[in-house]
């Protein structure tokens, strides 16, 4: 199981590390691990401890004075936690990602074969995005994407999201925690408010998100409060706090996970209305004969957005034609494109093997 802790749980002011907090968390952890689980621990807090040596009130603007608070913070970080599983005999191992680690298809699977062979050592992979080196083109953006990828890259059984937040509340309505969500609707996107700590990035909405890219893998989610007593037995003994976030039938397959949740795509890809049903319902190719234009640029190979007539992403996939090839084709039919590409054998623009439904 993945573990995620955010910075509000994880320390009692900027740049105050919450050690009482940790040791008890570790505590819990040691627990999952005495009784036959992996357990990979999400960890933020980097920037904010680098804040506080530095004796900063409030998140620095500048990219590069982020990645000087988290050079400094990281190290104070992975020591907190090595002395916080020293009394359950744990050693814990430093996993610094950024997003191309998992983007780059031969780093995404060197990434998933690393961390497997930390766990069949018997240590704790601490990992946390490279704020040191990120920049906006490699950033997973917040840790909750980060730990719902890692979630699904590894096959993970659940995805424990633990921060200030005490779950998914109904603020339109009830007021109160919803317990359990079996489908993310327009509605439960609805209930997410962001964030306003000073230290913190993500908020609601970056949790619901990464609920939804974790349950495709088969992971089960709960959003919790990480401050509460023993919240992590109490998750798995059936008194979950907060929400948990059913899996979602099927799990796609591990390379249209790579394509529908890794990817940056190089561009985007327009259809007709009528070829939305095509590829929603009927499983079938995207042909030329459905696209009406594309915004680039991106090459043959690139993955790309495809996307409904009111700009809706309804898939996502590896283009077969590059941008100019994709312009110049839009509208056609097949024995069109034959004959203005003898050279090809096929003619799909992308291929139902090459994609995925968002």
């Amino acid at each position: 199981m993945v573990i995620k802790l955010g910075t509000g749980v994880l320390t009692s002011g900027i740049g105050q590390i919450d050690t009482g907090r940790i040791a008890a968390v570790c505590t819990q952890i040691a627990g999952l691990r005495a009784a036959g689980s992996q357990v990979i621990v999400v960890s933020s807090g980097a920037v904010g401890l680098g804040m506080g040596r530095l004796g900063l009130t409030e998140r620095p603007a500048l990219l590069a004075q982020k990645q000087a608070c988290a050079a400094i913070g990281q190290s104070l970080l992975m020591q907190t936690w090595q002395r916080g599983f020293e009394p359950h005999h744990g050693t814990v191992a430093q996993v610094l990602l950024t997003h191309e680690d998992v983007r780059a298809r031969a780093r995404h699977l060197a990434v998933k074969a690393s961390i497997e062979a930390l766990l069949d050592y018997g240590t704790i992979p601490v990992v946390n995005e490279n704020d040191t080196v990120s920049a906006a083109e490699i950033q997973f953006g917040d840790n909750d994407t980060l730990s719902a990828m890692l979630a699904s890259l590894l096959h993970a059984d659940y995805l424990l999201i633990l921060s200030t937040a005490p779950g998914l509340i109904d603020l339109q309505g009830t007021g109160q925690i919803v317990p359990v969500v079996s489908r993310i609707t327009a509605e439960i996107e609805a209930m997410a408010e962001d964030t306003t700590s000073a230290t913190a990035v993500g908020g609601m909405i970056s949790k619901i998100s990464a609920a939804r890219l974790a349950i495709k893998a088969g992971c089960g989610v709960f959003i919790a409060n990480g401050r509460e007593d023993d919240v992590i037995p109490r998750i798995f003994s059936g008194h979950n706090p907060g929400t948990f976030f059913a899996p979602s039938g099927i799990p796609l397959e591990a390379r249209k996970r790579w394509m529908a949740y890794f990817q940056r795509p190089s561009g985007r890809i327009d259809i007709n209305a009528q070829a939305v049903p095509a590829l929603r319902h009927q499983g079938g190719s995207l042909l030329a004969v459905g696209v009406t234009g594309c915004r680039g640029p991106f090459a043959a190979g690139d993955i790309v957005d495809i996307c409904a007539p009111d700009g809706a992403v309804v898939a996502r996939g590896k283009a077969a034609f590059g941008t100019e090839d994709v312009q110049r084709i839009a509208g056609m039919n097949t024995p069109e494109i034959k004959q203005a590409f003898p050279q090809r054998r096929r003619f799909e623009v992308v291929h139902r093997n090459d994609l995925v439904l968002i």
